[in-house]
Formats: C-alpha cells, structure tokens, sequence
C-alpha cells in the first residue's frame, strides 16, 4: 500500500521564525523572549504580509497558512505538549491571529499599527517607556514599506532580508 504523504513548504515558516527571532525586539525592546511572544512576532509579520497581498489585490495561498500551523504544531508537540493540549493551544493560536490580523492595521491607505492591539498582546509595553512601544510600531511600519516594494511573488523569501 502506498501513502500519500503531503509534503510541507517551510518557506513561510522559516522566514517569520528568522523575523522573530531578530535581537531587535529582544535588546532594543527589552521583549520577553518567550514562544507566546515569538508567535504574537510571527502572526504579526505575516498579518502584515497578508495585508500587502490584500491591498494589492492577490490571492495568498492556502497552502502557506497551513504549513505554518503545521510547523506551529509541530513545534508544540516537541516542546513536550500533548494532544489534548496542543489542540487546544492550536485553537486559540489560532483566535490570536485573527485577532491580530483583523485588527493590526489601522488605516486603509498607510500601514499604523492599533496601539491597544499591541499592548493586548505584548504586555512588557504596558510597564516599559512608551518610546519602545514607538520602536516597535516604527519597526512594523517599515517592515510594511519595505516588504511592500518587493515584487509579489518573492515577499515571502525577501521578507528575511528586512533590516530595521
């Protein structure tokens, strides 16, 4: 018998892990380096990214919202997470960034971030000076602009190359 195994794209994955995992928002921001604050990182850049396919008019594949859970997942599952608890951490990952998605941009033209958005999700900005919440919003901006100006079809594998 013969199975078939779906092969997964860890493109997306890879490239929103790397952002996350930039020293900026660890020294700079003085963010908690935790895996809830590493995936909020994700979910935002890849909102962001999202965002960019929706204004111009581009139909992001399914298939890369799926390996990125899928890694997500699978990354629970090594951290010692059973079933149970990886399915329902899963489902409200899963809230958080629709959450995040829905609500982080708050004008049609411009990318600005929702400020209450932000604090709900990263609460070291509530007890920190709100210059570094400004460092964050500005970062997100200019990732937006720089991703923004990349050709479509390479946002994904360009989007690592983002410097702040």
């Amino acid at each position: 018998m013969i199975f078939n195994i779906k092969k997964h794209n860890n493109n997306l994955y890879n490239t929103l892990l790397s952002l996350s995992r930039n020293l900026f928002f660890y020294t700079k921001i003085n963010l908690k380096d935790t895996f809830e604050t590493r995936v909020y990182l994700m979910f935002i850049h890849y909102s962001i990214i999202l965002l960019i396919y929706n204004q111009k008019k581009i139909k992001f594949n399914q298939d890369n919202y799926d390996d990125l859970f899928y890694s997500i997942e699978n990354n629970l599952r090594e951290l010692g997470f059973g079933d149970v608890s990886v399915n329902k951490k899963m489902k409200d990952l899963n809230k958080v960034f629709y959450d995040i998605l829905l609500k982080l941009n708050t004008q049609k033209k411009n990318f600005k971030t929702n400020k209450k958005l932000i604090l709900k999700y990263f609460n070291d900005f509530n007890m920190q000076k709100s210059e570094n919440y400004e460092l964050f919003s500005q970062y997100l901006i200019n990732f937006f602009k720089y991703c923004f100006e990349l050709p479509i079809n390479s946002v994904i594998e360009e989007a690592i190359n983002f410097k702040n």
